[in-house]
């Protein structure tokens, strides 16, 4: 059925309880798993801070991506199922449509992602990546929302 789940990912414990249902899934369907993580390096790269050096700060935050990705490639092993992983980088573009093309261009069957289930004034204001990505992705996309947070 699925043969291709893309699965984004962050430090949170959200992405984890994605990460585990995707997992389960990849066992299920004897799929192959892409997991990804996107740093956005604009935050750092209009210079404007004359103490602070942006090159070092943007390797810094791919540096910290990396073992967020390998943090999810060894939990996705200990749950039985091999990854592919990437580093995505965004330039100030919206995380969600970054991640949406980088599925689509892999040939994904399925996006499984966490969602923190904000809302009100909270969505409002910070928005969701979430919600972003189930309104541009062309294949179907499974939200794990985790109780504990």
């Amino acid at each position: 059925m699925y043969q291709k789940i893309f699965v984004p990912v962050d430090d949170s414990d959200t992405s984890m309880m994605a990460l585990i249902e995707a997992c389960k899934l990849a066992k299920a369907f004897a799929s192959t798993v892409r997991l990804v993580h996107v740093v956005d390096l604009a935050q750092f790269g209009w210079g404007g801070t004359e103490f602070l050096d942006a090159t070092e700060l943007q390797k810094s935050i791919k540096q910290a991506g990396e073992q967020v990705l390998q943090q999810a490639v060894d939990r996705a092993k200990s749950l039985g199922v091999e990854s592919e992983c990437q580093i995505l980088e965004s330039w100030g573009d919206k995380i969600a449509l970054v991640l949406a093309d980088d599925a689509s261009a892999w040939g994904a069957d399925l996006i499984v992602m966490g969602t923190h289930g904000l809302g009100g004034l909270m969505h409002l204001l910070m928005g969701s990546v979430a919600e972003g990505v189930l309104k541009v992705a062309d294949v179907p996309v499974l939200l794990v929302r985790y109780a504990g947070e």
